[in-house]
């Protein structure tokens, strides 16, 4: 129960596709946008009209707004003309939704095979996929939602200059903090869809579902999110006098298992498109980055040893930080020339302080130890990193009770 259709990139013309999405500090691999649905044929007479003209206009309003906003959320924060943010808004239009939607799952309803259920996907090489199954809309409408919260998280944390025009582009500690609570609640939205609605699923259903719900791109979109919180977190230690070189370096370390976690999980999906490729060199270069940060802030505890090995083991590990470093800046500009560009907005944070760093304490350090070490040998001889336990999580979230009045 419960069939697919999908609709070729060359039929239909519904997926839009910029040539570019401006500055980007959280790489959203676009918007899945859904298309309208005629409750009244599937459910006119199965439900009271009052539900069924309910779930339309919930829909309806959803349909409008994440067809205003596109596939993607570029440069500005938008308002409503109320004052409110778009995103906020089309976010609260799903939030209604859901309690209602659920109410087609209940007790293992007949209904939730009723509605034919039509999303425009982004990085699935066909254009749209439409589905007779609840769950696939509930599956969409998660995946909206975190996007819509790292779409929230990429406005927090694009610089702005001060007023005056003198100082470099900030992000504020305000707009840092709030963006981590953002990429938790992200990561919370994409965990329950892989452990509570894809099992909903048959595996054959599974197969069938877009490559932007497969549970690879769920679980790596899961882990970007708190990759990124990491990311926050460490440069925010970085700028605390109170953080130790134990406390950076073993969020470094964490930072790495996020992104090498989530290039694993993107490891062998077809990710062919131009929105897809491009996601998977986003994290390839988050990944290599936090290597560069993990390596330096190991290499700096390594060279407080007063062993001739420590200090070899230190230069090997600070000069592997270089290279990363080196290697990270190719696979940002790989990543902003792919379709559709993009661009790096001013440092801060981390890699502010580290594109600072790494090279001038690397440096310093193979000056210094030049006879402990050799240079066709560094990436032979880089020190292994510690293993550290993931702290960071996804908040708990729970697909909402049926609303009452759905019963």
């Amino acid at each position: 129960m419960g069939c697919f259709a999908s609709t070729p990139k060359d039929s239909g013309g519904n997926r839009r596709k910029p040539t570019s999405i401006g500055e980007v500090s959280v790489y959203v691999p676009g918007l899945r946008i859904p298309r309208p649905v005629e409750f009244s044929q599937s459910l006119g007479d199965q439900l009271p009209k009052t539900l069924v003209e309910r779930l339309t206009a919930l829909r309806t309003r959803i349909v409008v707004m994440a067809n205003q906003e596109g596939p993607t959320i570029t440069r500005t924060r938008r308002k409503t003309q109320h004052g409110g943010s778009t995103l906020s808004d089309l976010h609260q239009a799903l939030v209604d939704y859901l309690p209602v939607l659920l109410g087609l799952t209940k007790d293992g309803s007949h209904l939730q095979f009723k509605v034919h259920f039509n999303w425009v996907n982004q990085e699935d090489e066909e254009e749209e996929t439409a589905m007779s199954n609840v769950w696939y809309e509930v599956l969409s409408v998660l995946h909206l939602m975190a996007m819509l919260q790292m779409s929230q998280a990429n406005l927090l944390l694009l610089p702005r200059g001060s007023t005056d025009g003198h100082n470099h582009p900030k992000v504020s500690e305000e707009n840092r903090r709030a963006s981590i609570d953002i990429f938790l609640k992200a990561a919370g939205y994409l965990d329950c869809a892989v452990k509570h609605v894809l099992p909903q699923f048959s595996a054959e259903q599974r197969r069938s579902l877009p490559v932007d719900l497969a549970e690879g791109v769920l679980r790596a979109l899961c882990l970007q999110a708190l990759g990124q919180g990491v990311d926050i977190q460490l440069g925010m230690a970085i700028d605390s006098s109170k953080a130790t070189l134990a406390v950076k370096r073993r969020l470094s370390c964490e930072m790495v298992k996020y992104w090498q976690q989530a290039q694993d999980n993107l490891m062998n999906l077809p990710l062919a498109n131009g929105w897809g490729e491009k996601h998977r060199l986003f994290v390839k270069w988050k990944y290599v980055e936090a290597k560069a940060a993990a390596y330096y802030y190991h290499g700096l505890i390594l060279d407080e040893g007063n062993t001739e090995k420590s200090h070899g083991m230190a230069v090997a590990a600070l000069q592997a930080a270089d290279e990363c470093f080196k290697e990270s800046k190719k696979a940002s500009e790989a990543f902003n020339a792919s379709s559709p560009t993009s661009r790096t907005p001013p440092l801060f944070g981390t890699m502010k302080y580290l594109t600072e760093k790494i090279p001038k304490d690397t440096s310093s350090k193979v000056r210094i130890n030049r006879d402990l070490y050799s240079y066709e040998k560094i990436m032979e001889t880089a020190p292994t990193l510690p293993d550290f336990a993931l702290a960071l999580k996804p908040d708990e979230y729970q697909l909402p009770l049926v609303e009452a009045s759905v019963v």
